[in-house]
């Protein structure tokens, strides 16, 4: 009996002592609605509530070292609150100006070791920061995501496995709309990820500031409820697979790092409607700053696109294709147009030296002087193992003959060499004052603000992969907005101007279409965020369709301001943009005929003339048809738009009259 006392009282002081090292934080958002909890003892761990809402269980988070993990049996050696309450002028952004607003708590540990929690009106954040002389690796990073109930969630899977390897495909997947507990078994989602909370909340886990470290996947934990942190090994060895580089040997971490560091930021957005996600800013407010002191030089644009369209221009007394005429022909739709920029996409090279031009009747000099006359922009296409190679000759060799950038595809990893290798490309382009478009790519992560001459990500399952794919495209469109676009530029390179039905549609290479209405494909443009924007189709079927060409030309690539105003994650979205004193609204369906009502209550008191296209009366049996329309409206006004199947509805909003254009 006494022995059993002895046991059950040293138990009980050992609960106490272990109870003693627990510390426990409370942070709120500014406005008082969201609460972050955290838990400092034997493991880290935090919770999120939003009005009282439950939106994180408790999850933990640490971070492996080689002799230490960060986040487990933590002492710590002080604590800081502060608010941050600033702003900062935005570049080539949907708003001109964003405001960084939160609650902040640092806790510094002991071992030269801490972490930053951040709380906005709209998000969470982490990041772990480190103070240690040499250089360190990482083993492992745990971040976990628990939900109190087995929520649905719209998850991409990773597919496409490039040469069957795990961790390389190019970030492009439809979304899985499916119950946690139902994340198919041995597979990846890449971020961003959105989990539908309950009670319309939604939460979006993200990650902001990846510098020279890999990006985070996600895949399901033990508790069937929650996500969990996996990341790509170290890659020790690659070798050229046709135009991947793939690696084929790894380590046993992630990372190998300065030991002296801040860590990528883990965050979950909170919205308390789905509308709520086109207008986020955490990307912006967590990236590292600009290291770019004059960007005057950086232009944002419209681009005129050869390879979707495969250079099938006609009415012509030349042969189409990779060719000096060709691109001249280019550039001359381009400069009529008052467009920014060509591409040349893929073959002006031979394969694998970008000094070496491979077409007899490719005269790169002559196509830039052209260009230069016209006032019309060259982007150059190359693959990642090329300008990795090749970029500190390539890059002053191209810049001096008057190249503007270069558009980079097939990363298709991004494992630590290859995400410190953006930072690399756009901090060396910089140099030589080229933009960057980058393709085949992982999100965005906040380099286009630190750098931004990056105008450009891909990491979406773009209009490219209708020349061979018969997906559910309206579908996609209206999902994407809500989670891949919060990221970043999204450059999903709209404007197909052969739209089919869903009946009419079949995958063709040379003479390529896109699944839903003429409008529907006018508003991309104002819905989809992408300063470096394609007009996708050929410039033969855009001079022949110019009253459509008119109005994509005419619409900015950036914004000073978004609104948005009506949307439902996967069904539909409406929102309105504005550049200088222009508004720019644009509305999509899926394949759901509905009317939506818009409130113009954003616009500035006054009356205003609207240009107007939208779905015409036979858009359901032709998707080509469509109606265009000038109206007056004023601030409040109310308007009920139709949508067809697969529709959409866009104006541009003056307070000039454009009967006087």
């Amino acid at each position: 009996m006494k022995l059993f006392f002895l046991v059950a009282v040293l138990s009980l002081n050992i609960g106490n002592l272990s109870a003693q090292k627990t510390k426990q934080f409370d942070v709120l958002s500014p406005d008082g609605n969201i609460a972050l909890y955290i838990e400092a003892g034997e493991k880290l761990t935090w919770s999120v509530k939003d009005r009282g809402q439950d939106i994180i269980a408790p999850s933990s988070a640490s971070m492996q070292l080689l002799d230490v993990v960060l986040g487990e049996n933590i002492r710590i050696v002080s604590s800081k609150s502060e608010k941050i309450n600033t702003s900062f002028n935005a570049i080539n952004y949907i708003k001109s100006t964003v405001v960084d607003n939160c609650n902040q708590l640092t806790l510094n540990y002991k071992g030269g070791y801490g972490i930053v929690f951040r709380v906005y009106d709209d998000a969470v954040a982490y990041r772990f920061f480190t103070k240690i002389k040499d250089s360190i690796i990482i083993k492992n990073e745990t971040a976990n995501f628990n939900f109190t109930n087995d929520d649905s969630a719209f998850i991409p899977i990773q597919w496409d496995y490039r040469e069957g390897q795990n961790f390389n495909s190019a970030f492009e997947a439809l979304y899985h709309h499916i119950p946690l507990s139902q994340f198919p078994k041995d597979s990846l989602a890449f971020l961003p990820l959105l989990v539908d909370a309950g009670n319309g909340r939604k939460a979006e886990i993200m990650e902001a500031d990846l510098e020279d470290y890999p990006g985070m996947y996600l895949n399901l934990n033990n508790t069937q409820k929650g996500l969990q942190s996996v990341f790509a090994p170290y890659p020790t060895k690659a070798n050229i697979i046709s135009r991947n580089y793939i690696p084929t040997e790894r380590a046993d971490f992630i990372a190998i790092t300065n030991g002296t560091r801040n860590f990528p930021w883990r965050i979950v957005a909170i919205s308390e409607q789905d509308k709520d996600l086109l207008n986020n800013d955490i990307i912006q407010k967590l990236a590292s700053a600009p290291r770019i002191s004059d960007y005057s030089w950086i232009k944002p644009g419209l681009v005129s696109w050869d390879w979707w369209n495969n250079w099938n221009i006609t009415g012509v007394d030349f042969t189409a294709g990779i060719n000096t005429n060709t691109y001249k022909y280019y550039i001359d739709f381009a400069a009529a147009n008052h467009l920014e920029y060509i591409v040349v996409d893929e073959g002006w090279s031979d394969p694998y030296d970008l000094l070496k031009i491979k077409p007899a009747d490719f005269n790169l000099q002559e196509i830039l002087d052209y260009g230069k006359q016209k006032n019309v922009g060259v982007v150059l296409w190359a693959i990642w193992y090329n300008i990795k190679r090749q970029m500190d000759t390539v890059f002053p060799l191209y810049a001096k003959m008057g190249v503007k950038g270069f558009k980079i595809d097939f990363f298709d990893r991004d494992d630590q060499v290859a995400v410190r290798s953006t930072y690399d490309i756009a901090q060396k382009a910089a140099q030589y004052k080229l933009i960057v478009d980058f393709h085949g790519i992982f999100k965005p992560t906040g380099l286009q603000r630190t750098y931004p001459n990056v105008v450009g990500y891909e990491g979406v399952k773009g209009l490219e992969n209708f020349k061979w794919a018969d997906e559910d495209q309206p579908a996609y469109t209206t999902t994407i907005p809500f989670i891949r676009m919060m990221a970043g530029p999204m450059d999903y390179t709209p404007g197909a101007f052969r739209n089919a039905t869903q009946n009419d549609f079949y995958a063709n290479n040379d003479n390529p279409m896109a699944k839903g209405t003429r409008c529907n494909q006018l508003a991309e443009y104002i819905i989809f965020y992408a300063p470096f924007q394609m007009l996708a189709d050929n410039p033969t079927t855009y001079m022949k369709e110019q009253e459509c060409t008119d109005f994509i030309a005419k619409t900015p690539t950036t914004f000073d301001e978004t609104v948005p105003l009506l949307g439902k994650v996967g069904e539909y979205v409406a929102l309105a943009r504005r550049k200088g004193n222009d508004w720019f609204v644009g509305a999509m369906t899926n394949w759901t005929e509905r009317n939506l009502t818009l409130d113009f209550s954003f616009l500035p008191a006054g009356n205003y003339t609207a240009e107007i296209f939208h779905d015409g009366v036979n858009a359901d049996r032709n998707a080509t048809d469509y109606k265009k329309q000038i109206v007056q409206i004023k601030a409040g006004d109310k308007i009920i738009i139709h949508l067809a199947k697969g529709g959409g509805w866009v104006a541009r909003i003056y307070k000039k009259s454009l009967l006087s254009e």
